[in-house]
């Protein structure tokens, strides 16, 4: 999609709606997607009364909101000529099923992260123009910058302490969000190796024996191009491990 995607946010929290349009800001500086705030709303009803007369590519929507909620509002735009894709913005968790039977793009808990952020208007950008996998990003931030890094580029992922390592052959970055919330975003290109370890597949150079300092004994692990490190693959994931390595030829 070449164009800027117009992002309208409808949350009656004045300060939920502030740190939306920032993190919709910082991603626009930062170049992928390309994002701008179209509008900011309060209400429902504010928000139906807007897109009749304005068009948003995606509407960052908070469910309980009163009067018209989130999940009514989201039913509603359903029946528009050019319905605007949503992302589902709560804290509230316990509203994700009712969220994707109304066909969101995306589903994000409040506090919400840049990470998260950039990977559902990233899909809704790839629905809106067609954009390949191969386009695919993840946002890191560096020393109070944003770095676009390619999911092409990253070798692996590993969760340490608090914070998850994303390596590439040049850069190690440091991510905030949960190994398990990114895994659900890279697709079938990664491959879970260890409960804190997922590895690029095209990286994989060997699947082999070795004496593994996590788990404390001799174990399987596999070896990552080009860096050439090593990372334990556990017992459970072994066999998966040697089936999708076989199955890609390596």
């Amino acid at each position: 999609m070449s164009e800027a995607l117009r992002v309208l946010i409808v949350d009656d929290e004045p300060l939920a709606r502030l740190r939306l349009a920032q993190l919709v800001r910082d991603l626009a500086a930062a170049g992928d997607p390309l994002a701008e705030v179209a509008g900011e709303l309060a209400h429902g009803e504010e928000a139906l009364s807007w897109l009749a007369r304005q068009h948003a590519d995606v509407v960052l929507l908070d469910i309980q909101m009163p009067g018209l909620d989130g999940t009514a509002l989201a039913a509603r735009l359903q029946a528009l000529p050019r319905p605007p894709a949503v992302v589902f913005v709560t804290a509230h968790a316990e509203h994700a099923l009712r969220a994707f039977e109304l066909d969101a793009a995306d589903y994000l808990t409040k506090p919400v992260k840049r990470e998260r952020l950039q990977a559902a208007l990233a899909r809704v950008a790839r629905r809106a123009g067609g954009a390949t996998a191969d386009e695919a990003v993840i946002v890191v931030s560096e020393r109070g910058r944003l770095v676009r890094v390619p999911l092409a580029d990253v070798l692996y992922l590993k969760a340490e302490l608090k914070y998850v390592t994303l390596r590439t052959a040049q850069h190690t970055y440091v991510l905030d969000d949960p190994l398990t919330e990114i895994e659900q975003r890279l697709g079938d290109r990664f491959l879970r190796v260890h409960r804190n370890a997922i590895v690029a597949k095209a990286a994989v150079r060997a699947l082999e024996r070795r004496a593994s300092e996590e788990e404390g004994a001799e174990g399987w692990a596999v070896r990552v191009a080009p860096t050439d490190e090593w990372l334990a693959v556990s017992r459970r994931q072994a066999g998966a491990v040697r089936e999708a390595l076989a199955a890609g030829g390596l």
